[in-house]
């Protein structure tokens, strides 16, 4: 397998996410339950009609991880060839504070922390994956400014130490989290287990952004959105942490194509108290925005 990522390698970025999308339909005709998770997914948010955009984007998000892997990191960020936001990182780092980048499971997640780390130090919390033989592929891509912080608490020290010394930090916020780690959020209407750590972190005083890479089409690249968030966080950390989520909502409508709805957001960790009937959404701006915000059909 690993002689396989490594020859895909140096296929040319278009050519992967062809096979990508052709893969993506593979998967999703032939695994009925692969099927029913992703139509339930996008169901729940009401993004249906992003459907079949999807089922490709979601092979491309496969295909492409041997060049961004496994390419030199030189060569992988000239793969963004277009930047939005920028000047929100810059202002914080000017302001002498850390910064949180946010980073859901949509577009090109694995690029995003390569391309920080082309202009600045970043650490990014890992969790090592769970086929052996891939750690060593995943621990390739990573250069000398990108600084890796297990998913433990010897990590969660890593992020707060790199936030005291007004470093940039980043996490994948919809990741779903262990017993323990996480609360029950709503998330497209339906409570998630959602992990508490990036509304902690905030509490921190560090500014808090969120970051995608969007997939432009026919190998061109990446456009990396980054935004402020909506509204301050306020509340306790229940609702902080819903509204993290609903933030990652206004992203995934923008881009619903790009979202890896094949990823189980719903699922319960073993151990966990089973979710409640219902979780009461806060009232926010977020909310707010979500109810007017209409998907765009699309650009990890």
């Amino acid at each position: 397998m690993i002689i396989l990522f490594r020859l895909l390698s140096v296929f040319p970025l278009g050519v992967l996410q062809a096979l990508g999308s052709v893969c993506g339909w593979v998967v999703w005709l032939c695994s009925s339950r692969y099927r029913q998770n992703f139509n339930r997914h996008i169901g729940q948010a009401g993004l249906q009609a992003a459907r079949r955009r999807a089922i490709r984007e979601t092979g491309k998000t496969i295909f492409e991880l041997p060049k961004i892997w496994l390419r030199p990191n030189a060569e992988v960020v000239r793969r963004v060839t277009r930047v939005s936001g920028w000047e929100l990182i810059d202002a914080g780092v000017a302001a002498g504070r850390g910064i949180v980048l946010l980073t859901p499971h949509l577009g090109c997640f694995e690029i995003t922390a390569q391309y920080c780390a082309s202009h600045r130090p970043i650490t990014v919390l890992y969790r090592r994956a769970k086929q052996a033989w891939l750690a060593p592929l995943v621990e390739a891509g990573r250069g000398a400014n990108l600084k890796l912080a297990p998913a433990d608490l010897s990590g969660v020290r890593r992020l707060l130490k790199a936030l005291k010394n007004g470093e940039t930090i980043g996490l994948l916020p919809d990741q779903a989290p262990g017993t323990g780690e996480g609360i029950w959020a709503p998330f497209f209407g339906r409570p998630a287990y959602t992990m508490t750590l990036a509304a902690r972190l905030a509490d921190t005083g560090a500014t808090v952004l969120m970051i995608y890479a969007e997939r432009l089409t026919w190998g061109r690249g990446y456009h990396v959105h980054v935004q402020a968030l909506s509204a301050p966080l306020i509340g306790d950390l229940a609702a902080r942490t819903a509204q993290i989520n609903g933030e990652i909502e206004q992203l995934i409508r923008r881009c619903p194509g790009q979202y890896l709805w094949a990823y189980n957001r719903y699922k319960t960790p073993a151990g966990a108290e089973p979710p409640p009937d219902s979780v009461a959404t806060p009232r926010s701006g977020v909310q707010g925005m979500q109810s007017s915000s209409a998907p765009t059909g699309g650009p990890t």
